[in-house]
């Protein structure tokens, strides 16, 4: 090894930045092909606007791996010496259990309509290595099925609404598919927003470049063991989960070269996968704002929404409950993590056990309504 001096030139000020390096000595010998060419007193130069961006583009890639190594949404990181069950004490005091608290839910909607919000994967069905076996339990599909005979209910998920109907097989819901970038409610139901069934579209024009990133992806991962991707007609998703964690940086390098070429796209994280979008102003948020809506509660005070998620891409949707003063939002997570969520469940069965509770509450009521 022998030490060679980098010279960066400054474009703006015309100034040399010279930079120590260790660099063989065969890089100048003649097994190389086109040695850098040497400037007097055996300096080399290096475009400095290519070095800026080549370290620019490193950091952001590691930023992304840091994002992925994180639980989604982010886990809580603790500043203070607590211990793990005191930091998820404290975290539990700000997210009580939604099961522990149901009665104060239902006292809060009591004289308004509940309206039922509800991821798929990790809220209805367990996450598990291959997405698409990501089956929810027959008890959960009585559980939904019982729910949406008494509240209006919408499945709002970054799945493909097709492919999610495929797992729930309920005709009275509404599903969001792609992030509520494909709405379509029961075709029985006079919605105003309704025309065939498919309530709203915000990306159409948005398809044929998905359906080409999607096949340009599938060949650009290839050499990425275990990594899958999916098109969600309006997005596509690349999943990670069952990933070598050494290869996720040459993951996000290669999802993020493919989007260079197409910057009406945006790439986002959820819950162990990446997802590339429109950037059109349209999320899970939107998407429930949207619902309410067409369901005639886009100004009432007399609705109660409920959304119940366990990924970061729910955030959206509680963030709007928060914003809005109604309703409440619930994440499903075992361990504390950031949230704009007012209650916690800790996994799909303890979602199946609030859900059967709300159906009995109602049931009771109804009854009592009857005798009275």
């Amino acid at each position: 090894m022998t030490n060679q001096n980098v010279v960066v030139p400054d474009a703006k000020q015309g100034i040399d930045i010279t930079i120590a390096m260790a660099l063989p000595k065969s890089l100048f010998s003649p097994v190389v092909p086109k040695p850098l060419p040497a400037s007097p007193g055996g300096y080399f130069t290096i475009n400095r606007k290519r070095f800026s961006k080549k370290t620019e583009t490193g950091g952001k890639i590691s930023s992304w791996v840091d994002s992925m190594r994180d639980s989604s949404p982010t886990r809580v990181k603790s500043t203070t010496s607590l211990s793990e069950t005191e930091e998820k004490n404290s975290w539990i005091v700000n997210h009580p259990s939604a099961l522990n608290m149901f009665e104060q839910i239902v006292k809060g909607s009591k004289g308004k309509q509940i309206v039922m919000f509800l991821d798929y994967d990790g809220t209805l069905s367990p996450i598990v290595e291959d997405p698409d076996r990501a089956f929810m339990t027959n008890e959960m599909r009585e559980a939904v099925r019982d729910v949406a005979r008494y509240f209006p209910t919408a499945i709002v998920t970054g799945r493909c609404r097709n492919k999610v109907y495929s797992f729930v097989r309920l005709a009275g819901l509404y599903y969001a598919g792609s992030h509520g970038m494909d709405i379509k409610g029961p075709s029985k139901n006079n919605c105003k927003y309704k025309k065939g069934g498919v309530l709203f579209q915000p990306a159409s024009e948005f398809l044929p470049m998905i359906d080409e990133v999607y096949t340009v992806l599938l060949e650009r991962t290839k050499s990425i063991p275990r990594a899958k991707v999916e098109n969600n007609k309006f997005c596509v998703s690349v999943h990670f989960r069952c990933v070598e964690e050494k290869m996720w940086a040459i993951l996000v390098e290669q999802v993020r070269s493919v989007l260079n070429d197409y910057p009406k796209l945006r790439l986002t994280q959820g819950r162990k996968v990446l997802e590339i979008r429109p950037t059109i102003k349209w999320d899970k948020g939107k998407a429930l704002e949207f619902l309410l809506e067409s369901l005639g509660y886009a100004n009432s005070t007399d609705v109660f929404p409920v959304y119940i998620g366990d990924d970061r891409t729910d955030e959206d949707a509680f963030k709007v409950l928060r914003n809005r003063g109604q309703g409440l939002g619930i994440l499903v997570s075992k361990v504390p993590k950031e949230t704009n969520a007012s209650y916690s469940l800790q996994e799909p069965k303890e979602v199946k056990d609030f859900l059967r509770r709300l159906v009995e509450w109602k049931r009771s009521s109804l009854q009592g309504q009857r005798r009275a």
